[in-house]
């Protein structure tokens, strides 16, 4: 299987686990979903020469900015999944371990902390937040739970790769 399309299979798969658990996490605990919205307003205000609100949610809202977030939320997933061959060859798709997929998982909260919420306006690493502390274990916590979905989900593609490698 091409590294592109298994990236893209794993880091989709990742996203979708992590959308999981925040699912389960509100059911569970009355934690809040992270809203992608003002994930795709960030973004769309971008071509309009905005990359810092304060704080995103006063920004006025835009169209379509659900489903860009949304979309975003799923292409960024994949991006990270890309980071895997670099540090563990191009043959951990085929043969998964969970080391890497844990190292993306973590390192990926460098985009959150240092990219995402400051240009929000919840300042780095969450500090301007009501709770930084507690943001802080959320946005830990979740990104271990994508790089276990990364490791999940490049098992299910080394399986289906396996699979369609038989029927050929």
């Amino acid at each position: 299987m091409e590294t592109w399309i298994a990236a893209a299979l794993t880091g989709a798969g990742a996203t979708l686990v992590l959308d999981l658990w925040a699912l389960a996490r509100t059911k569970l605990f009355g934690v809040p979903s992270p809203d992608y919205r003002l994930v795709g307003r960030w973004f769309a205000w971008l071509p309009r020469g905005r990359i810092r609100h304060d704080p995103i949610t006063a920004s006025a809202p835009l169209p379509g900015e659900r489903a860009i977030g949304w979309t975003a939320h799923y292409l960024i997933g994949i991006v990270f999944a890309l980071a895997l061959p670099a540090i563990a060859g191009f043959g951990w798709f085929a043969h998964p371990t969970i080391g890497p997929p844990l190292a993306v998982g973590i390192a990926s909260l460098a985009a959150p902390f240092l990219v995402m919420q400051p240009a929000m306006g919840y300042g780095i690493a969450a500090s301007r937040t009501p709770k930084p502390a507690a943001a802080r274990l959320r946005s830990l916590t979740t990104h271990a739970v994508f790089g276990l979905g990364l490791y999940g989900a490049g098992w299910a593609t080394a399986g289906l790769n396996a699979l369609f490698n038989r029927a050929s």
